[in-house]
């Protein structure tokens, strides 16, 4: 993952990491990167792996990243347990996200090094996370904690991620484009920090700020709300207009539709020109 988010931050471009369920959602992101010949990251967050093991959906991804000529990049995301992280590592994800926002600084950095242990053993890719992303919708107990820079310089010194997240004024879960990030500390951190940079709660960023975010080091954003919301939406529209339709591959054509649309969209938004 690495060489992809230093690459398109290097031209003022951030990679997208999608939240997909499925193949619906994970096709239609595919085909949104395509468009503009970019790498896309799937990501498996905990409601995914909820409702699929990560085996299955690494099985799925990576069937659909045979199939295309773009780099695919197969993410856990939020993951808290050394379990999980092993088990998506042995089921053939190539990243992973170590979330330890919550703990103590000594015990995140001690925590992050035994992922790296074992992520290097396979080559996968590590992400962890330093100050606290909180929900619009629910996890009322994740507060919002914004990274200190100097804690985000002394973590990587201890507990050398290929990524870090960081948190400068997103939100998880937001249904409308209003978050304002803090651009000084984001500059504050990138002074302590040598690593590519990443947001979550994108979906909620004013279109401003990701103009502004294009010249940072931040490489890679998350995505997520935005595509369940259309999806959503269009397949609401669709039952409405057609209650007798009960075939879920007609049913799920135009919700597909509406996922690469705002794919797309984010695409354009983060730096990307379509070449067809």
């Amino acid at each position: 993952m690495t060489e992809y988010l230093k690459a398109a931050s290097m031209s003022s471009r951030i990679v997208p990491g999608f939240n997909v369920f499925g193949y619906e959602d994970a096709a239609a992101v595919i085909r949104a990167a395509e468009r503009f010949n970019a790498p896309v990251i799937l990501m498996s967050n905990s409601d995914s792996v909820e409702h699929i093991d990560p085996r299955h959906s690494a099985d799925l991804f990576r069937s659909l990243a045979e199939s295309t000529e773009i780099p695919v990049i197969i993410h856990l995301d939020h993951a808290k347990t050394l379990e999980l992280i092993l088990h998506a590592v042995d089921s053939g994800y190539t990243s992973v996200m170590y979330d330890g926002s919550a703990l103590p600084l000594e015990e995140n950095i001690e925590n992050t090094c035994r992922v790296l242990d074992i992520a290097s053993k396979k080559g996968v890719s590590v992400e962890a996370e330093l100050g606290s992303v909180p929900y619009t919708d629910r996890n009322a107990d994740v507060k919002s904690i914004l990274t200190d820079p100097s804690e985000a310089g002394e973590f990587i010194e201890k507990a050398p991620v290929n990524a870090l997240a960081v948190a400068v004024g997103s939100l998880h879960r937001m249904q409308e484009k209003a978050a304002k990030l803090d651009f000084e500390r984001l500059a504050a951190i990138e002074s302590y920090t040598d690593v590519p940079l990443v947001i979550h709660g994108a979906s909620g960023i004013v279109e401003e700020d990701f103009i502004r975010l294009l010249p940072t080091r931040v490489g890679k954003v998350n995505i997520g709300t935005v595509l369940r919301m259309a999806f959503g939406k269009s397949l609401k529209e669709e039952i409405a207009e057609k209650p007798e339709e009960y075939d879920r591959v007609k049913l799920f054509k135009k919700p597909m539709q509406a996922v690469e649309a705002a794919a797309v969209e984010n695409y354009r938004l983060l730096g990307w020109e379509e070449i067809c």
